[in-house]
């Protein structure tokens, strides 16, 4: 005849915090066991992107606030909030800018000494 088992805890309900596990002992008895829920992957923040961010680890909330700085992050700049390709698309797109403003300071410069050089017209004679 089949063992029963007898519930741990007094919610009955099999509800998502509340999933068992049938689990034999060294003793040969039939025991619950609650598992606990398994952590999602954190995700990289920027819009559309979602891809999981890797060398971080999984985890729960009160197991976030409890792991070391080394397990939620990666030493790179926004590391453990972006993936390594947005990043990468941050700084080409912050050089591009800082370039383009460069360039309009150089045609604007350029722009003024010709200005500058050039004579004013003479007025035309009647």
């Amino acid at each position: 005849m089949v063992q029963r088992l007898t519930l741990r805890r007094r919610l009955s309900y099999n509800t998502k915090s509340n999933k068992r596990r049938v689990v034999k002992t060294p003793g040969g008895r039939l025991v619950y066991h609650y598992p606990k829920k398994i952590g999602s992957f954190p995700v990289c923040g920027e819009a559309g992107c979602n891809i999981k961010l890797s060398g971080i680890r999984p985890a729960r909330p009160r197991e976030w606030s409890r792991m070391s700085k080394r397990l939620k992050s990666v030493n790179r700049a926004y590391g453990g909030s972006r993936c390594a390709y947005c990043v990468r698309n941050r700084v080409v797109r912050a050089f591009l800018i800082e370039e383009q403003k460069i360039v309009t300071k150089v045609l604007k410069a350029a722009a003024a000494s010709q200005q500058a050089a050039a004579p004013a017209p003479a007025p035309a004679k009647k």
